[in-house]
This record gives C-alpha cells, sequence and structure tokens, in this order.
C-alpha cells in the first residue's frame, strides 16, 4: 500500500493542475524539563512544639544566633524547591529586522507603564517603549493596543478612565512620534491603516471596555488579529492573566514575539528564582497569608531563611506561640502558617518575625511610639518595624549574597516617616556583594528616586506575576508565546541526518501514524506537531525505546508555531498531513483545532514544489472544510491531485484508500467500526511570476 505514494523504488505521480498540463512529481526525498514542585504534605503543629524547637519565646537574639548558623550549612533535611522552567521563546530582538519593512505590527504595551505618569515628576522607564521606537525605526506599521483604567498623570485625576485621545496624547510626548487615536479595535475597520502616514503609530480602543477581551473570547481575538501580519507581546505585567488581547491572539497571527520590555521582565524573573548564590534570604512585606502559602513553601523550600517585615508576620508569629492581639491575626489563616513553620523547622532555616513596631494612634493625630512584638496597647496600629527589629535584621541580611524582597517596603499604607523599613532597604543598598531585587511598585519608587545605590535593574514591579511563579503556576501570557515559538530546535542532534526530506503531521495524536512511516522510511524525517504535551512524551518515549532516529515530536500549537518550527529545518518539507482533526466547530475551546489561515499559508509557503498535503476525516463535513480552506488560503499554490497512476478516488472525489498504507489510530477505528474516511491529496504547484 505504501508504495503508492512513498515508493519502493519511487515511480512518477502525475496530477492536473488548474491549466490542465500534466506534471510529474519524481519522488518524496522527501527534551524538556518539567516543573516538579511539590509543597510538603501540611501537618499541624502544636503551638508549644513550634515556640520551643523552632525557635525561643518570646522571639529575641536566639533568631538571629541560629539564623548565622544554618546559614553556614548544607541542607541535609530537605531537597530545594523546583520551579516552573520558563519556555523558550521568540524575542524581537532574535526575529529578523528586514521582515518588519512595510508589514502592520500590532504591540500589546504594558499598561503598567501608563501608571509611570501618574505624577508630574515621575516618568516611564526608558526601555518601557523601546519595542515601539524600534518598530517604527525598522519601517513597519506600528498599531498598539492596551487595556487601562488608571489615570495617566495627576492632571487628570478626576478621570476614572483616560479616553484613548488622552492617552494617545501621552504616548506622543513620551515616544516624541505621533501616536494617531482609534475608536476600534480591529485594525481592519480602521480603512486607512495601509496608506497612514509612516509617521503615525495607531492606538486602537481601551480593551478593558470589552468583555471579550477579559474572556479570552475567541472570537474577540480573531478580530483584533485581523488584518495584523505581526504580533508582539510587550505586557509582561499582565502575564499571569488570561486575555485575548495575549494568549487567545496566538491562534490567529502570523508571528507572535516578545518585545523588549517584556523581555527584560522575564530576565529579571529568572533572575529571582535562580538560587544559585548563597546565602540566599528573602524578605516578605504585604499580607494574605492564606492566599500566598504555596509561594511561601517555595521560598521556605529554597531560601536560606525568611524576613517578615509585613502584617504577615503576624501569623507567623501565632503559629509560633508568640502571644499577639488576636485583631493582627488572619482568620482561618493558622493551619497554613503552621504548615510554613514546619517547613522551616524541617530545613532549619530561620523564619525573623519583628520583635518590635512602630505604632500609631489615630486619637489624638500623630502620636507614635514603639511597642513590643507582644505587648501592642489597645487602639495602637503597626505601622513599620521597630529599631531592634532593625538592627537584627540588618545583622542577618549583611550576610548574604542574594536577597529577593516581595511585598510592601512599608508595613502599612500609613505615610508617617518613622521606622525601619525604607531604612532597611536603604542599608541593602550598601551591600557591594549582595544582589538584590525588589518586587512591587508604589512604595519602591520612592526607594529608586532616594538611594544612588540601587538602578532599575533591582526592581520588578509586577508583584503579581512573582507571587504566580512563586506559586508554581504557569504564565499563560508567556505559555502563548511559546506555543506561537517554543523554541530553537537543534536539528543535528533531533535527527542523524538533518538534511533527509521531511514530513510533518499536524496533531500527531499518539503518534502511531509517524512511528509506523519512520520504521518504514529510513530515508526521510518525520516530525509530530502535538499541543497535548502528555501524547508528546509519550511518543517520546516510545522513539527512545524504539531507537529510532528519525522521528520526533514537539508540544505545541501548529496554528503560529509551524512557520518558525519548520523555516528552520535544514533539508525539503515535501508532505504535511492532517488527520482527523477536533470536529466540533462551535465550541471556542476547540477552536484553534481546526484549520486557520495562518497555518494553511505556512504550509502552502513552506512546501516543496511538488510536495503534497494529505488530508482525511471520518466527518465528511470536517474533510471538505479542510479541502475548501487549503484551497482558498493556499494562494493559489495548492491543487487537488484529480488524477494518479497510483491514486484511486472514487465518484466523489475521495480517495478510495489510504495512500501511505500506514493508518493512524483513529483511522483504524473508524474502519475497524465499518464507518468510511474521506481523504484526499494536494500537491504545491509553481504559479505564475
Amino acid at each position: 500500500m505504501m508504495n503508492q505514494v512513498l515508493t519502493f523504488p519511487q515511480p512518477k505521480l502525475y496530477f492536473k493542475n488548474s491549466n490542465s498540463k500534466t506534471c510529474a512529481f519524481d519522488s518524496l526525498k522527501f527534551p524538556p524539563e518539567k516543573s516538579c514542585f511539590h509543597p510538603r504534605n501540611r501537618t499541624a503543629l502544636k503551638r508549644k512544639e513550634c515556640s520551643v524547637v523552632l525557635f525561643s519565646l518570646p522571639v529575641s537574639c536566639k533568631v538571629v544566633d541560629q539564623a548565622e548558623h544554618s546559614l553556614t550549612e548544607k541542607d541535609a533535611v530537605c531537597g530545594r524547591g523546583n520551579f516552573t522552567v520558563f519556555p523558550h521563546i521568540q524575542t524581537l530582538r532574535n526575529f529578523p529586522k528586514e521582515k518588519l519593512f512595510g508589514k502592520v505590527v500590532m504591540v500589546r504595551f504594558d499598561s503598567m507603564v501608563l501608571l509611570q505618569g501618574r505624577k508630574g515628576h515621575q516618568s516611564p522607564p526608558a526601555n518601557a517603549f523601546s519595542t515601539i521606537k524600534y518598530l517604527h525605526e525598522a519601517g513597519a506599521k506600528v498599531v498598539l493596543v492596551g487595556g487601562w483604567r488608571e489615570t495617566i498623570n495627576s492632571r487628570s485625576s478626576s478621570e476614572p478612565c483616560p479616553s484613548v485621545e488622552s492617552v494617545a496624547e501621552f504616548l506622543s510626548s513620551v515616544l516624541e512620534l505621533q501616536v494617531v487615536p482609534v475608536k476600534y479595535v480591529s485594525v481592519c475597520m480602521h480603512s486607512g491603516v495601509g496608506e497612514s502616514k509612516r509617521s503615525d503609530i495607531l492606538l486602537l480602543a481601551n480593551l478593558f471596555h470589552y468583555k471579550g477581551e477579559r474572556a479570552n473570547c475567541s472570537n474577540f481575538a480573531k478580530e483584533l488579529a485581523s488584518g495584523v501580519d505581526i504580533v508582539v507581546n510587550d505586557a509582561f505585567s499582565e502575564s499571569h492573566k488570561v486575555l485575548a488581547s495575549t494568549v487567545g491572539i496566538a491562534s490567529f497571527c502570523n508571528a507572535y514575539i516578545a518585545g523588549f520590555y517584556f523581555e527584560e521582565g522575564l530576565h529579571k524573573l529568572k533572575k529571582i528564582i535562580k538560587t544559585t548564590e548563597k546565602p540566599y534570604m528573602a524578605i516578605i512585606g504585604g499580607g494574605n497569608l492564606a492566599d500566598k502559602v504555596a509561594a511561601l513553601h517555595s521560598l521556605t523550600s529554597t531560601c536560606d531563611g525568611l524576613i517578615f517585615v509585613g502584617s504577615m508576620a503576624f501569623q507567623i508569629m501565632h503559629a509560633l506561640g508568640v502571644p499577639v492581639p488576636m485583631k493582627f491575626v488572619e482568620l482561618g489563616a493558622l493551619k497554613e502558617a503552621v504548615s510554613i513553620v514546619e517547613t522551616a523547622k524541617l530545613r532549619n532555616i530561620p523564619l525573623v518575625v519583628p520583635k518590635d513596631f512602630w505604632c500609631i494612634k489615630n486619637h489624638p493625630l500623630n502620636q507614635i511610639e514603639i511597642f513590643s512584638a507582644y505587648s501592642i496597647s489597645e487602639g495602637w496600629q503597626p505601622v513599620d518595624i521597630g529599631p531592634r527589629s532593625l538592627q537584627e535584621m540588618i545583622y542577618l541580611a549583611s550576610k548574604c549574597k542574594k536577597i529577593i524582597w516581595i511585598g510592601p517596603s512599608r508595613f502599612s499604607s500609613s505615610k508617617q516617616d518613622k521606622g525601619g523599613t525604607l531604612e532597611l532597604a536603604e542599608t541593602l543598598g550598601n551591600l557591594s556583594s549582595c544582589d538584590i531585587t525588589f518586587v512591587g511598585k508604589i512604595e519602591f519608587e520612592e526607594l529608586l528616586r532616594k538611594s544612588k545605590s540601587f538602578s532599575n535593574d533591582n526592581f520588578v514591579k509586577t508583584a503579581a506575576v512573582v507571587w504566580e511563579v512563586l506559586k508554581g503556576r504557569k504564565l499563560p501570557g508567556l505559555l502563548a508565546l511559546d506555543r506561537a515559538y517554543p523554541y530553537q530546535v537543534d536539528w543535528s542532534v533531533t535527527y542523524g541526518d538533518p538534511t533527509r526530506p521531511l514530513v510533518v503531521d499536524v496533531g500527531s495524536g499518539n503518534g502511531l501514524f509517524l512511528v509506523g512511516m519512520a520504521r518504514r522510511r529510513k530515508d526521510m524525517n518525520f516530525l509530530g506537531l502535538e499541543i497535548n504535551a502528555k501524547l508528546v512524551d509519550r511518543c517520546l518515549e516510545d522513539i527512545h525505546r524504539l531507537d529510532l532516529h528519525n522521528v520526533h515530536f514537539i508540544a505545541t500549537n501548529a496554528t503560529s508555531t509551524f512557520r518558525s518550527i519548520v523555516s528552520s529545518y535544514p533539508g525539503d518539507l515535501v508532505l504535511v498531513s492532517i488527520q482527523c482533526p477536533n470536529p466540533d466547530f462551535n465550541k471556542p475551546e476547540y477552536r484553534w483545532r481546526m484549520l486557520q489561515s495562518p497555518l494553511v499559508e505556512a504550509i502552502a509557503d513552506m512546501l516543496k514544489f511538488g510536495g503534497q498535503v494529505f488530508l482525511q476525516s471520518d466527518i465528511e463535513a470536517v474533510a471538505l472544510r479542510m479541502k475548501n480552506e487549503f484551497l482558498e488560503y493556499g494562494k493559489g499554490k495548492l491543487v487537488l491531485m484529480e488524477h494518479s497512476e497510483d491514486v484511486a478516488v472514487n465518484e466523489l472525489g475521495w480517495l478510495e484508500k489510504n495512500p501511505f498504507g500506514v493508518p493512524s489510530d483513529w483511522e483504524r477505528h473508524v474502519l475497524d467500526r465499518g464507518d468510511c474516511m474521506y481523504r484526499l491529496l494536494l500537491s504545491k504547484v509553481k504559479t505564475r511570476g
């Protein structure tokens, strides 16, 4: 059966093109890491056990003594926590600049940069708009899109959500380029985009007002991407959200890449979770321990100690048995706090909590005093760590090689100037041998202005993104970029001979078809593109077990990655197969499984002249849809094989048999139950011009 198309030896195949000329097709010359962070089982400890075994009560200098000891010890109790491995993504820095000229490039800019202009003396970081300027200088037709609801500057503070006109005016002043506001969310709706002046940059409507954006609506994402050649994601601060403009759009664009600002944010994030520098200390601000318990487990399993400078400290103190006013204790968080204490105890690392606080009393106003951590009087509110706490924390931090400070630098929203957190932060700046990263946005801006010891490289203003990663969760915005450009494939490692002709199976499933083909044709290489990562893992295990060196599988969304992956292959692409895609046209969550124009166009462009496309489905409507979309989006490069000496078709034009003689798992299942398969072959022809 297989020699009907992939022959032994290879005869000529014939088909008729649109001009009814007979053409000959001489021959078909034709390992990833995973996140494995698993928090320890949470076993509630008795307060007495915690306080006696881990720390003495009340919290005293013994905390620091124990910390000093543990910082020099190897962790013999439990292994380091492992965080999510970041995927390789295509960046604007590595994208050919010449391919940008004349292209419509949509930039999903980071809306947080608008917040930098809220006060007259503040300005966005210089690198925030480097992507836009670079694209403009490269000759691209730049279209900006974002979602905002904050005010841009103090003068417009009465405006809760700035208009697209005011945002365009603000961006024009920062970029020193003309930004033209457009009250649409689609480039196609703006008829003048193709003829717009090169100096003009379009700003589309505020995405915050559209439900389809927050719901990651497939139709909305498709509308957003219509008329766009390349999409650049520069919204790093929104990478933890599932949005149509950052996630859904990946399925509808020809190229989806990360901008310079996104790349910088990712670089800083990688720096945060890198644990090679020891001792490594985490300083934790803010509250809401129950919501951050997974992240705290990660830090407790990775760092050499944790210092608490916010209201979360009271939860840890409560778990340790320190008597604190219950009004400062987070209800329902005791079990989670105890689990953090238990993990620290097992690793023999310190959990440092304040010994004293600066506290204020609203009546009378401006009254401020220092209280011991476990004897705060009624009516007083803690606002910052006290001098004794500051001294001990500085002592411990001075011994570290790496520090991450995540959460507010102030204990509360109070504007009082007494206290120690800012002094602690400024002191850290004098530690020349310590790598320090501050994660937060508002309070740290003041520190950046005051201290000459820090630069923008020391700050990550997207705390929500960092917390999500520390919790062991994936970043949807980052994964969408991964699906668009998963990574650079080292073909010399993937295949024994990367110059052989290539066959690609889109939606390769459990790999039965490709493995069968690879075992028959040692003179060709076979590649499966499958979005289900678990199936890909099984396929890779199978080919390793079978010792096959001419077949490989990649977990990816082929709709947006086909071009980038196959374009780097050294040999010729001679055959693409798409078999039995999901038939449900109506459910948006399955929308990416059906053929879309970017995939068809990529296949039509990448195929060798005379190369083939094999389509089949057990549902006739699906087969017809695939046929029509290939003919429509193939730009005249693909034609049906209407006649061949080796390929027989029935009266309806469908192939009677699988021309390769290697059935997929689903095809075998369909035939076993006695149902029909609807198959067809297309071939690439030379077009005029």
